[in-house]
């Protein structure tokens, strides 16, 4: 009896092993295929293009308090023939000189087809931000000048869909200098009473 017993215990053992060394098997050929999908349909990541800035409000305030409104207009372009983007999560916002100087604008999610392009005019804006010495000093020196480098940021979250399967999540970190003669309105479009708009047609750097 006891020496059955060792075989059912044996023959138990001998099935699992089995079991798990075909799960794994398939798990590789799974990843394998998809790697192999992967590299013939070569992803891109999407193209940003910041088309123009309206600026509603740009003053300092002492001591050091920056106060900012503004609409931005950026084009987003999915380059691929057989891939979709969605776009789970984004939020744009402005700095200056690599310091925040908005609060964060949620862009809403939304799926991107092959060769499709999106259009997005969010508004971004801070009240009194304080900004630091050494930023206040450059400032001064760009509004003696005439122009401000601004950069505008947009941090979120995207998958890829190839047919009905759809990847995980990635990081996307879009970049798109704004240089703007924020101080001769001449150099923009009236909007409104005290709103300039100035095109820019700027591209931006992408990475995801």
């Amino acid at each position: 009896m006891s020496k059955d017993c060792g075989n059912h215990g044996l023959d138990n053992e001998a099935k699992l092993r089995r079991i798990c060394g075909g799960i794994v098997f398939l798990v590789v050929i799974l990843g394998f295929t998809v790697l192999l999908v992967w590299a013939i349909l070569r992803p891109t990541k999407p193209r940003f293009i910041l088309q123009d800035v309206t600026v509603f409000a740009f003053n300092v305030s002492s001591p050091n308090l920056l106060t900012t409104n503004f609409q931005i207009t950026a084009a987003a372009r999915n380059p691929n023939s057989k891939i979709g983007i969605y776009y789970d999560r984004l939020h744009v916002y402005a700095t200056y000189r690599n310091q925040q100087i908005t609060l964060r604008t949620a862009i809403p999610p939304t799926y991107q087809g092959h060769k499709e392009d999106d259009v997005w005019s969010p508004f971004v804006y801070g009240t009194s931000v304080p900004i630091a010495p050494y930023n206040a000093v450059a400032l001064s020196d760009e509004q003696s000048r005439g122009f401000v480098m601004l950069t505008v940021r947009a941090d979120g979250r995207v998958r890829w869909k190839v047919g009905t399967f759809i990847t995980g999540r990635y990081h996307i970190h879009v970049r798109c200098p704004a240089y703007i003669n924020l101080w001769n309105k001449a150099a923009g479009t009236a909007v409104g009473d005290n709103a300039v708009k100035y095109t820019l047609v700027t591209k931006c750097s992408v990475n995801v």
